[in-house]
């Protein structure tokens, strides 16, 4: 049974991860009616996006290698009269640094922040209110705002505050690529524009986040899934991940966010009164 849950959970976590809804709220109510009824846990989510990020690293793979080169490419010196320069005002040697400023605030509030993130932001109560609340902001949002600002436009200030954004992920319910795109639309970029940064200032937060709690599960009793039943789901989430990469980047160059607005609030609204029915334990 832990093998069928696994794959369940890893198919929610991949079909959920870059939709602005949330798969770590996903993943917590999910765990509640599987037959083992448990939390799976915030350990065994940060392992499995790491699949999901590995969905990204191919899906954006031209783009990474692009931008890693020009970012190496500013300390060397260059040779040849038809040498290109580069320098930090080159579009991708901005966007290599803004990725690596943007994950500061992310790495800071979630090492110092641990003991929420696997106590209080866990609650189902917190989490169906986070999901309507920032499903409501999401929709206004992407309705006001101006739709001019393509990704080489990207300046530091917007980087930043982005990746302040993309901080509040860390409580289940906001969604990462939700709250990158949410800011991004804010300050004006196209919906393309915001979930390619999005997705790209998400992979050292998220290769980090994984990667550290990988490593001190070392040695420490299993958690509601062992390594196989985690690795399973991981395999999964990055097969169906970049499926759902692929479609998001073709739904929202006419489409608006709406649909996961609304589907975002009934959700909410759905656990809302499990919780208070008291069919659902909210910790």
């Amino acid at each position: 049974m832990g093998f069928i849950e696994a794959i369940i959970l890893g198919l929610i976590q991949g079909l959920t991860e870059f939709l602005p809804i949330s798969s770590s709220a996903h993943l917590r109510i999910a765990g509640e009616f599987l037959p083992s009824a448990q939390d799976p846990g915030a350990t065994f989510t940060a392992i499995t996006q790491l699949g999901t990020e590995l969905a990204v690293l191919l899906y954006f793979r031209r783009d990474i290698v692009r931008i890693i080169t020009r970012w190496f490419q500013q300390f060397g010196r260059q040779k040849g009269a038809h040498a290109e320069v580069i320098d930090r005002s080159h579009p991708d040697v901005r966007l290599g640094w803004l990725i690596i400023i943007g994950t500061i605030p992310i790495v800071l509030v979630g090492y110092f922040a641990q003991d929420y993130i696997r106590s209080v932001f866990r609650s189902l109560w917190l989490v169906a209110i986070v999901l309507i609340v920032f499903g409501i902001i999401l929709g206004v949002v992407d309705l006001l705002a101006r739709r001019e600002k393509s990704i080489l436009d990207l300046s530091y200030r917007d980087g930043v505050i982005i990746g302040v954004a993309q901080m509040l992920a860390l409580i289940p319910g906001v969604s990462r690529s939700g709250a990158t795109m949410t800011a991004g639309r804010a300050l004006g970029y196209t919906r393309p524009a915001a979930a390619r940064y999005g997705f790209l200032l998400a992979i050292p937060a998220v290769f980090g986040s994984g990667l550290y709690e990988l490593v001190h599960s070392f040695g420490e009793p299993e958690g509601a899934y062992g390594y196989a039943e985690t690795g399973v789901a991981t395999v999964v989430a990055f097969v169906v991940g970049y499926a759902v990469i692929a479609f998001l980047m073709r739904y929202i160059e006419k489409r608006s966010f709406l649909p996961f607005v609304i589907y975002r609030i009934l959700l909410g609204a759905t656990l809302i009164v499990l919780l208070s029915l008291g069919i659902l334990n909210p910790l």
